[in-house]
């Protein structure tokens, strides 16, 4: 498991053992002293990472601070194979292969959760694919679902297209049939968008956002889905049309960048450009909303988790769609848990595609016959090497004393 004892880099992400009960669990179950009789224990295969992990570990997400505090082991989904099931739990059994949410724990070979919080994993699906698509697919369905009533040929802009929400955005977003702008922040994340359904992507690093923004939607757009913060929401909120809605769901742009050199620290620096830019963020006016004839929502998944019917519709849509083809998980990227500071410095520098995972029982790749009959023929060399390498040694010593007899015998007749 990982866990974090204090704020901080990197250095914070400690890979330890389980607690002696064997798993770790969602934070729910203990702030709602939930029977175990209604929970499962699942033995995971990875768990997925999301960006408000990385904010988790710095001490800036606030219900981790509300729910859990230090020492914090994060994550919020996972996939696996049921170990345990309580005595009130009729919908699975032990060796389901399942994927589901959790508040927080997720980082870890073994946790427990509420039964309703899981679902089987379809067969189209593999594990990896299952541990990284729930929560950022919770996150845009709330999103698409419950803030907005979107109707085909919709015009619609979706910033950060090419991340793990955005990328299911876009889906949900085509199904439904609007027209999608996709904004993104590399030209190499270009196709990747546009293979999921965007009609048109704007590449920041080649074209100026807000005017390419306006010469594709002159009117202004029906729905903005900002998870920038600072750096978009104003301009996001101006261009939005008439009963136009600006959905905000995250602050990236306020968080500084990793590089291959960083250590994950927020720096002084770092922390009064954060403070300065905070109390600087836009401020909108219910007034002039009113006469705007605009709106802004916003939300935090992890304050959701408690609203079962809410989770129950999310779960079952999600694996519905994913069942039958009309959502994909766009790009999985896997590391070891070991791995996890390579993973937060990744996701932190901006240029990943899709989703990050974490393997959590990571298995020795298997030889095909080839690999195997190569693997033997190298064994059998390097065996040969050795017997051969002993005999030379041995050729030598022997040669060696001779030598040294010889000196002797000549001394004595000396």
């Amino acid at each position: 498991m990982i866990s974090i004892p204090s704020s901080g880099g990197y250095d914070k992400l400690h890979y330890e053992q389980l607690p002696d009960c064997g798993y770790t669990q969602s934070a729910q179950i203990k702030l709602h002293d939930v029977d175990e009789a209604n929970c499962v224990t699942v033995e995971t295969h990875a768990c997925g990472i999301n960006y408000a992990d990385v904010i988790t570990r710095w001490g800036l997400y606030q219900s981790a601070k509300d729910y859990v505090g230090w020492p914090i082991t994060p994550g919020f989904e996972f996939s696996g194979t049921i170990k345990t099931v309580g005595a009130n739990v009729t919908d699975f059994k032990v060796g389901d292969k399942v994927a589901g949410v959790s508040l927080f724990g997720a980082y870890s070979q073994c946790i427990m959760v509420e039964s309703h919080m899981i679902r089987k994993v379809p067969e189209e699906l593999s594990m990896s694919e299952a541990a990284g698509f729930l929560a950022v697919g919770c996150t845009a369905y709330y999103a698409v679902v419950e803030l907005c009533k979107l109707r085909k040929g919709d015009k619609v802009l979706v910033h950060s297209a090419a991340g793990g929400v955005g990328s299911m955005l876009v889906q949900m977003l085509h199904n439904i049939g609007c027209y999608i702008v996709g904004v993104v922040g590399g030209t190499h994340k270009v196709e990747a968008v546009k293979q999921l359904g965007c009609d048109e992507v704007i590449d920041k690093s080649v074209s100026d956002l807000w005017k390419k923004s306006k010469e594709l939607c002159n009117e202004g757009y029906k729905v903005m889905f900002d998870a920038n913060g600072i750096d978009t929401l104003q301009e996001s909120y101006n261009h939005l049309s008439t009963g136009g809605r600006l959905i905000s769901y995250g602050a990236a742009t306020l968080m500084p960048r990793s590089t291959n050199t960083s250590n994950g620290t927020i720096g002084m620096f770092e922390w009064v450009k954060l403070g300065w830019r905070a109390k600087h963020s836009p401020l909108f006016n219910p007034l002039n909303m009113v006469n705007d004839n605009k709106s802004v929502m916003a939300f935090n998944l992890s304050y959701l988790f408690d609203d079962k019917v809410l989770i129950k519709e999310a779960l079952d849509e999600l694996f519905t769609w994913m069942g039958d083809g009309t959502l994909k998980v766009s790009k999985v990227t896997e590391y070891t848990l070991k791995d996890v500071a390579k993973a937060h410095r990744d996701l932190e520098s901006g240029k990943t595609i899709g989703k990050l995972v974490l393997l959590t029982h990571p298995v020795e790749k298997e030889l095909t016959g080839e690999e195997v009959v190569k693997e033997s023929t190298n064994e059998s060399e390097n065996k040969k090497e050795t017997a051969n390498q002993s005999e030379e040694n041995t050729e030598s010593k022997e040669n060696t004393e001779s030598k040294d007899d010889t000196t002797t015998d000549k001394d004595k007749s000396n």
